[in-house]
């Protein structure tokens, strides 16, 4: 009897989830309150007991909706950053191509698509592994903690059993550092005048500082970082703290003091948001806009805003590093 050929078994390729954390923004005006009530809720921003911080979280989202619905209807209803992340998802993966089925989820942290979500769709595609991708560059127990503890209790409920591996900060990642410095040099006005280099990142309230978040330090780290990647001689350069939105004490110099200290100084300002990697309401409205306003108001002779990393080729390659590190590190590990 002639013998059948039986089919070649074809291997599945291996299904990698990486998931892009971030904060999120409203997706339409309705939502602006809904957003800041998420926003204040959380336990690492307001640090109060829950019915009190609940109560809190009313309170000032019931006093900032009505500023920030003008602040996103100049940015046309909604906020862009969800476009962003996801376009900057679709970047990473298509760098890691060679390590199997790589699909980018995003997890936002105060509006959809939320953890749980997100958490139930990577449940039904049902991964190999899963790479969590914090879009913070510095660390901070507001953003990467709140992000990563959010993540878990999401994963936990939607029953994840896959193996996750979570990237760290890194606030002097060389391909995050090499993005900045050169958008810089393309924006870096030609024209001989004098011109200091303002850092500005999100603020912070200094009782979370000083309860021991690293945020400041590793805005310094990446500062000079991108610094000492440019080599301007002498350089003027200044790190500042913008987007203030509760009473108390923050991380000072606040950006429009360092905006208009510029002014007195008769010196043009290049500013570099720091802290952000897409571009959303505190960089096209608060910088380009407001701040904007305060240079040209204190006699600011120039005002350059650096865009932020977005799709540089640079923090792409980066990022799809940091990937294949830490799967390369737990796979090393794991062997062992």
């Amino acid at each position: 009897m002639p013998s059948i050929a039986r089919p070649a078994l074809v291997a599945r390729r291996r299904r990698i989830a990486l998931v892009l954390l971030q904060i999120g923004g409203p997706d339409r005006l309705d939502a602006v309150g809904p957003f800041l009530r998420n926003f204040f809720s959380d336990p690492e921003i307001i640090r109060l007991p829950g019915l009190l911080r609940a109560g809190v979280a009313r309170w000032i989202a019931h006093r900032r909706t009505p500023v920030a619905r003008e602040i996103y209807r100049q940015l046309g209803g909604a906020s862009p950053i969800l476009l962003q992340t996801r376009a900057q998802g679709r970047a990473v993966a298509a760098q890691l191509r060679d390590l199997g089925e790589v699909r980018p989820f995003v997890a936002m942290r105060y509006w959809h698509p939320f953890a749980a979500e997100t958490a139930e769709s990577i449940r039904a595609w049902q991964p190999d592994e899963i790479v969590l991708l914090p879009l913070y560059p510095q660390y901070s127990t507001t953003t990467t903690r709140s992000a990563l503890a959010d993540w878990d209790v999401a994963a936990r409920r939607a029953g994840l059993v896959a193996p996750t591996r979570r990237i760290g900060a890194a606030p002097a990642d060389s391909g995050f550092i090499a993005a900045q410095a050169e958008l810089i040099r393309r924006a870096w006005p030609g024209d001989g005048g004098r011109h200091r280099l303002l850092f500005t990142a999100h603020g912070l309230p200094l009782s979370i500082v000083q309860a021991g978040d690293p945020y400041p330090d590793h805005v310094r780290v990446s500062a000079e970082a991108v610094v000492a990647a440019l080599g301007i001689p002498d350089l003027d350069w200044r790190i500042a703290f913008q987007s203030r939105v509760t009473p108390q004490a923050w991380l000072t110099p606040d950006t429009e003091h360092e905006v208009k200290q510029a002014g007195q100084d008769r010196v043009g300002l290049v500013l570099v948001p720091i802290a952000f990697v897409s571009e959303h309401s505190e960089t096209l409205v608060e910088l380009d806009r407001e701040v904007r306003a305060v240079a040209d108001a204190a006699g600011v002779p120039s005002f350059i805003r650096v865009p932020t990393v977005g799709v540089h080729p640079a923090y792409v390659a980066g990022l799809a590093a940091q990937v294949r590190r830490a799967l390369a590190t737990d796979l090393l590990q794991e062997a062992a």
